[in-house]
């Protein structure tokens, strides 16, 4: 047998969404990103997509798609945001598994358990709901169903794999150290220091009498992968292969944020190693899982450490308990917070079952397997009709539509707050426990709607025992109580956060005009009746997830002068209810940070319709610097105005026509060292650039010169950025078009 390559990602990002409103909000941390999954795709899943090989003079020679390469499991609530919010990487990850399954009959992708929960301490509903949704969402966007499954930390018993083996999953990937026992016709030898050969799947024989095949990682280089720096190299990263190969298949398995967040340019040392791997360099052959195991089915059997994971030293222990097991960081803090959310989660997802079991039967002709299909509605397969037609009873009002839709999607808040990285990590009050007791409390909110009473100050009792290592020693009671319940969102304050948004349209507000302001989990129709001066009133409509039936509520308004509008509030009144006020003060934090990304958003395409003409007349104004000049007349005026100038540069038409050689070339001198000398950051200016490149090249005829002459400009004003999204352009659209080269030649790439 021929020494097979299979290196698998594993790409996950665990549900980042404000569980009212459905949008990721601002995530500090993640700076100068707006989010967590904003910045690792930007810094790994996208350029993963389109990973630079370079000759030896450094210019880019191929963009390879490293998914059509590897073997990979993408989380689908990953895969959810990514969709709508880079569907360019979404759509190379799809293309990549077609390509695979074309390549060896079998996709590179697997599926990933839905929400990344710890399976092992999931009751049975919930292990069936995370593989079935799971595979729902999968079959959904990759067109097929998935013949194997990630599972959250590997972590592992014989009820998940049973659930697994049930619904048709062939595989699973394990580390090594979860590997107890080999067993050869009946004989069975105990592993000891995890030495046994992981180069073959093998097959793990269930109480059922259903098997299911498991292949184990190699330990060692996936350690040098994820943590040694051997990324560094692309030859190094290739000889480590060499070295660890033999006869079967070398499985190499790490995050996939290791290539290009945690390691910037691990992208390109894997690109390295496939293209070495595909030319079949040193005997080594690229395969996928699936492909390899349907060659080479288990000859020998395997037990398994139950439960265990690959990232707990203790079995699961790291999910519910003070193991001592953490990112290391903290070497002097306790995690006994663990086992009191632990059981505040659980506390809640039981409230929600039992309210589920007793109150769906009125909405569903069969409740569980209703709950069961929900993730063909989750991933878009059907919209809320199709699978009310299909799994209600007959005849039920909008408002009984309604609350059916509501007991589902108060399983799925519930269950999203299992994700596991709320308890891998090493204190309560990251961000990762905050967006788990966000969940809990919606899903609790969601219960308390039909019940009329609150859990919530049951659950926090149970919060008293979890105490954060930072100083002041806030327990989860308290971070619930002060930091979580702020998110929880009224009518007054959809309502305040709306009309700040539309105060960013400069049509706003029109007497009887109606504007509708969407977010994924709701909507509101705003209308202002009365306008006098600042003063607006008026009503609004707010519809909640897919209903049809929305809230009605009166309203009043004050737009505060320039300086104020961190004071603004609002009054809202439903009908037959007391009316309630919201300040901007009293949103919580990351809505806030929202509210003030669009603002500044709208500053920043005010000023570029204002000074984008100025820059265009100060470029051809600019004369000629005299003997001993070395600065402009009037120069703070100039020095102001340098952003718009810049662009004025970069963007003329008839900079070189109307200019004299000598003035451009003081032009060009003097915006040098301005940039320079303000360390100016041009990533708004090369976003416009991209943007405008693209746009003329997607013309049906191209103005390949014109392009050309902004692209010179630019390069001539920033020698070394990157214009990554006018390369990816460029190499799917553009590489055959013979006009383009001298483009592609200013960024780096050499076409065939």
């Amino acid at each position: 047998m021929s020494p097979y390559l299979c290196i698998h990602g594993h790409f996950y990002q665990p549900p980042r969404e404000d569980p009212w409103l459905g949008e990721i909000m601002p995530e500090g941390s993640a700076a100068p990103m707006l989010n967590w999954n904003e910045r690792i795709t930007r810094e790994s899943y996208t350029p993963l997509a389109f990973a630079k090989r370079l000759d030896g003079k450094g210019n880019i020679i191929e963009l390879i798609n490293c998914y059509e390469w590897i073997n990979f499991n993408v989380g689908p609530t990953l895969m959810r945001w990514m969709e709508t919010a880079f569907p360019d990487t979404y759509k190379r990850i799809i293309e990549a598994d077609k390509a695979s399954v074309h390549r060896f009959g079998h996709g590179n992708a697997i599926a990933q358990s839905y929400h990344h929960t710890i399976l092992p301490l999931a009751n049975k509903r919930d292990k069936e709901l995370e593989i079935q949704w799971a595979i729902q969402d999968f079959t959904k966007r990759f067109e097929r169903k998935p013949e194997g499954m990630w599972l959250a930390e590997c972590a592992i018993d014989t009820a998940t794999l049973e659930t697994l083996a049930r619904h048709n999953i062939k595989f699973t990937i394990l580390s090594p150290h979860q590997a107890q026992a080999i067993g050869n016709n009946g004989d069975w030898e105990t592993i000891k220091d995890s030495a046994f050969d992981t180069s073959m799947p093998y097959q793990i024989a269930l109480p059922s009498g259903r098997t299911i095949a498991v292949f184990f990682y190699d330990a060692e280089i996936s350690q040098a992968v994820a943590f040694e720096r051997l990324l560094s190299d692309g030859d190094k990263f290739w000889n480590k292969i060499k070295s660890s190969s033999s006869n079967g298949v070398l499985t190499i398995s790490t995050d996939g944020e290791t290539y290009g967040h945690h390691f910037k340019f691990g992208e390109m040392a894997l690109a390295h190693v496939i293209d070495n791997a595909r030319g079949s360099r040193d005997g080594i052959e690229l395969i996928n899982l699936a492909a390899f195991l349907a060659s080479n089915p288990p000859q020998q059997q395997v037990r398994l450490y139950e439960p265990s994971a690959w990232s707990c030293a203790h079995g699961i222990e790291r999910w519910r308990s003070n193991c001592g097991c953490t990112d290391g960081g903290h070497p002097d803090w306790q995690q006994e917070w663990r086992k009191p959310l632990r059981d505040a989660m659980n506390f809640m997802k039981e409230c929600v079952d039992n309210f589920f079991d007793l109150k769906a039967h009125e909405y569903y002709n069969s409740p569980e397997e209703a709950l069961q299909a929900y993730g063909t509605v989750l991933s878009g397969q059907k919209n809320r009709d199709e699978f009310m037609s299909e799994y209600t009873l007959k005849g039920l009002t909008e408002q009984q539509k309604h609350e059916a839709t509501l007991l589902l999607f108060m399983q799925e808040q519930a269950l999203s707050g299992f994700a596991s990285c709320a308890w891998f990590f090493d204190e309560l009050t990251r961000i990762e426990p905050k967006n788990a007791l966000s969940y809990a409390l919606h899903a609790l909110n969601i219960l308390e709607e039909f019940e009329g009473h609150t859990r919530l100050d049951d659950f926090a009792e149970i919060l008293t025992d979890a105490v954060s290592n930072k100083k002041g020693h806030e327990t989860g009671k308290e971070l619930l109580y002060e930091r979580i319940l702020p998110r929880k969102e009224s009518e007054s304050s959809i309502l305040l956060q709306a009309l700040l948004l539309l105060c960013n349209d400069n049509e706003f507000p029109q007497k009887g005009k109606t504007y509708i302001v969407t977010w994924s989990n709701v909507n509101i129709k705003v209308t202002p009746d009365n306008i006098e001066g600042n003063q607006f009133s008026g009503n609004a409509v707010i519809f909640w997830k897919d209903s049809t039936v929305g809230t009605n509520l009166t309203w009043q308004y004050a737009k505060l002068p320039p300086g104020f509008i961190n004071s603004s509030t609002v009054t809202a009144t439903v009908e037959g209810k007391a009316p309630q006020s919201c300040m901007y003060t009293a949103l919580p934090r990351n809505k806030r940070q929202s509210i003030t990304a669009h603002f500044m958003q709208h500053i920043v395409e005010d000023l570029a319709t204002t000074y984008s003409p100025l820059g265009l007349d100060a470029t051809v104004l600019f004369e000629t610097w005299t003997e001993g000049q070395h600065d402009q007349p009037a120069g703070e005026l100039w020095d102001s105005m340098c952003p718009a100038l810049i662009e004025g540069y970069i963007f003329s038409e008839h900079c070189e026509v109307q200019l004299k050689k000598e003035q451009i070339t003081f032009l060009r001198k003097y915006l040098k060292g301005w940039i320079k000398r303000r360390r100016f950051d041009p990533t708004i200016t090369l976003r416009k650039v991209e943007t405008k490149l693209i746009e003329i090249l997607s013309d049906e005829n191209p103005a390949y010169v014109k392009a050309t002459g902004i692209l010179e400009r630019t390069k001539e004003l920033f020698p070394a950025v990157h214009t990554d999204a006018l390369l990816y352009f460029i190499w799917l659209e553009k590489q055959h078009d013979p006009h383009i080269r001298d483009i592609a030649a200013l960024v780096n790439l050499v076409l065939p």
